[in-house]
């Protein structure tokens, strides 16, 4: 990872939660590249993502012990080297709090309030250990948020982030989110995953807002698979995909972008798996294999 400047730190936001899908090329940027450095077999190496059951605390568990057993079990999960987790609470601004070059043992301060809030604890251990995954693989951003970005896609593009949807709560008794993605942002990368492994995560939420979220992500991500110039868009888009080739020149804001004159022939559009750019001649029907993820395209060309 790039050089920091202190501890890696979740963030905890209790209002003013931001939605929709602002940061939506900083995602696509952290999928690719998580595939450029660990690649798809890399990638292949979390089939199944925690579980509930390993990450809960029992009723009446010691809040320290507790934590300290989950932060084993994503250490194992995230196939971290085998080291004892340390885990501490403390008065903080922040949710939670690691050194990702410490060592031997991973330590990760959680905020005191998190003594009250067991049902979290896992999300916020697996935002602060995928940071020491990332730090180990020497992946990262120049700027901080992107590097937060990024580690709360690997989070759960690796199986652990749906914790960190699922901290999402919006009532009248409580509101709460962790991380830097908006909730949305969270589902969708959570349904690109569901779409490579086959997983359906919605019946691990405990929180219908989360689930909500997750709802819509799911349905951005099955648009997005369905974009010209994908054999699978409807039957509106490709008209409009055709007409702009004709004329050589996407409409601004399109998915995708053409050469070669009018009409056009070529076309290049991001990977619909790990977002990376792909160029295929345009105007006739083909299969394209993506050199990064390795995933094979129907194009309608």
């Amino acid at each position: 990872m790039t050089d920091r400047h202190g501890a890696d730190r979740v963030r905890e936001d209790t209002h003013g939660v931001e939605r929709g899908f602002p940061h939506r090329e900083a995602v696509r940027a952290s999928l690719t590249a998580l595939y450029r450095r660990i690649g798809p077999t890399g990638v292949d190496r979390y089939p199944t993502s925690v579980t509930a059951a390993d990450v809960a605390l029992s009723p009446g568990e010691d809040p320290l012990l507790g934590a300290t057993r989950v932060a084993g079990v994503l250490v194992r999960h995230l196939r971290l080297p085998e080291a004892p987790a340390v885990v501490s609470f403390r008065r903080m601004e922040h949710a939670a709090t690691v050194e990702p070059a410490a060592g031997p043992e991973y330590a990760v301060e959680l905020n005191e309030r998190f003594r009250g809030r067991p049902r979290d604890i896992g999300a916020a251990l697996a935002h602060e250990l995928t940071h020491v995954l990332l730090h180990r693989l020497g992946l990262g951003f120049p700027d901080t948020g992107r590097n937060e970005i990024l580690t709360d896609v690997t989070t759960a593009y690796l199986g652990a982030g749906w914790l960190l949807l699922d901290a999402f709560r919006q009532d009248g008794a409580e509101s709460q989110k962790l991380g830097y993605l908006t909730p949305e942002e969270f589902g969708w990368v959570l349904a690109q995953r569901a779409e490579l492994f086959g997983e359906d995560p919605s019946p691990w939420f405990t929180s219908s807002a989360a689930y909500e979220a997750w709802r819509r992500g799911r349905a951005e991500a099955a648009r997005e698979r369905r974009l010209p110039p994908l054999a699978g868009a409807g039957w509106a888009d490709r008209r409009r995909y055709a007409r702009e080739r004709r004329l050589g020149r996407a409409a601004p804001g399109a998915p995708y972008a053409f050469d070669g004159g009018a009409p056009a022939t070529g076309v290049a559009f991001p990977c619909p798996v790990c977002r990376q750019r792909l160029r295929v001649p345009a105007g006739r029907p083909l299969r394209a294999r993506c050199r990064l993820c390795g995933t094979v395209l129907d194009c309608a060309g």
